[in-house]
């Protein structure tokens, strides 16, 4: 597929903050990913859940900002915790408090249905907010002024592509020159509501053998993907002006390809027209050719219809190339972050270029014949890994992918 525009401009990733089922720091999460280490659990079922077991990725240990309070920050609902920890950590590790204006800091944070989650979090702790006639502060608002982030701060809601499309925002304001930085990612957590929605609709795993065996992208036997919740953040500069702070470059926010198929609220397309085109949008963006990428991290989440149409939308994007690029899905071990998961896949991007090294998908025993690529399963590949491409494809049809590459 040719797709001709003019490149963007590459913007440099100068921090990072995680928190995760696979770990809290990028050592953690790196070394958790190259070790096929699933973070997956089996969890207390909700009351009225259809299953008296079920598994999820829950994060175990949420890392108290530096300077914050410690009975403050417990009084936190667990949305915000998820997205303030990891959020404070890439400021912290990209050190532009003091260097950088506070009204030339961004923020954009990817988040679906926050005030449901929120509601919904004091529901169950007896609180009556969902009934109560009056307007939440919004999260961003919140986070921004316990960050001390004066510049522009907004919410992008795409699904399970939220992160990545505020990573792509954030890029587009350091190009216009709107900010000098921008803080840019995701969360979510486990919803009891959610998880009682995504299973009546028969997109969640209904295995109850074994929880580090249920996700199964591209396996034959897949049947649908696993919950998890957490949070990736990374702090986004201009590459002509990186590292004000620390210096740290972990690599490069190079291309994006954005599209939509709008098919089906939840059920991906099968044809795979729209997401080759998102792919081919962020290589032409990039500036590079199919066989420039050394890693491709699929959204592949598990589900059938899903992973078969990603692999279809990667064969016809890369063409011949495909043969020979490495493919693998993260969520195997992770669970999918759902708004939360693209800013985690870039983080797992990062690693794959610092450790120089494919992560596995674990659990994919049997490759099903249609997702057929190059898989990498159950052990990480050595390998050289200089540019990656990581897909995300929200649900209602937001497809997104994101070119990261090494530092110059």
């Amino acid at each position: 597929m040719s797709i001709m525009a003019a490149p963007g401009k590459p913007v440099a990733i100068t921090g990072l903050g995680v928190v995760s089922p696979l770990g809290s720091s990028f050592a953690d999460v790196a070394d958790s990913l190259l070790a096929g280490r699933s973070g997956i659990r089996e969890i207390a079922a909700a009351s009225g859940a259809r299953e008296a077991r079920q598994f999820a990725g829950p994060v175990t240990s949420i890392p108290i900002p530096g300077g914050s309070a410690v009975d403050e920050f417990a009084a936190l609902d667990r949305l915000e915790q998820l997205c303030l920890s990891p959020a404070a950590l890439a400021l912290a590790d990209a050190g532009l408090v003091g260097s950088v204006a506070p009204e030339r800091i961004g923020l954009v944070l990817g988040v679906g249905a926050e005030q449901l989650k929120t509601w919904e979090l004091d529901f169950l702790a007896g609180g009556t907010r969902v009934l109560e006639p009056r307007r939440d502060e919004a999260l961003v608002q919140r986070m921004a002024r316990r960050l001390g982030i004066a510049g522009p701060a907004v919410t992008v809601a795409a699904a399970c592509a939220s992160s990545g499309y505020a990573i792509a925002l954030g890029r587009a304001w350091l190009a216009a020159g709107r900010v000098d930085a921008c803080l840019v990612g995701g969360c979510d957590i486990l919803s009891p509501t959610a998880i009682a929605a995504f299973y009546n609709l028969r997109a969640l795993s209904r295995r109850s053998d074994d929880p580090a065996k249920a996700s199964r992208p591209f396996d034959r036997d897949r049947d649908g993907f696993v919950m998890a919740e957490g949070g990736a953040f990374l702090v986004l500069e201009r590459e002509s002006a990186p590292g004000r702070g620390t210096g740290t470059i972990y690599g490069m926010v190079a291309g994006v390809g954005m599209s939509s198929d709008a098919h089906h609220m939840v059920t991906p397309c099968s044809d795979p027209g729209q997401a080759t085109r998102a792919i081919g949008l962020a290589l032409a963006d990039a500036g590079i050719r199919p066989a420039d990428v050394d890693y491709v991290n699929a959204h592949a989440a598990g589900t059938p219809v899903g992973d078969a149409a990603e692999a279809g939308a990667i064969r016809q994007a890369f063409g011949s190339a495909a043969v020979a690029i490495p493919v693998s899905s993260t969520k195997s071990m992770s669970g999918h972050l759902v708004s939360g998961a693209a800013a985690f896949e870039a983080v797992a991007c990062l690693a794959a270029i610092h450790r120089q090294a494919v992560p596995p998908t674990i659990n994919l025993d049997a490759v099903d014949p249609a997702c057929a690529l190059d898989h990498v399963p159950h052990t990480a590949r050595p390998h050289r890994v200089r540019v990656t491409a990581s897909n995300s494809f929200g649900f209602g049809g937001a497809n997104l992918c994101l070119v990261i590459r090494q530092a110059a």
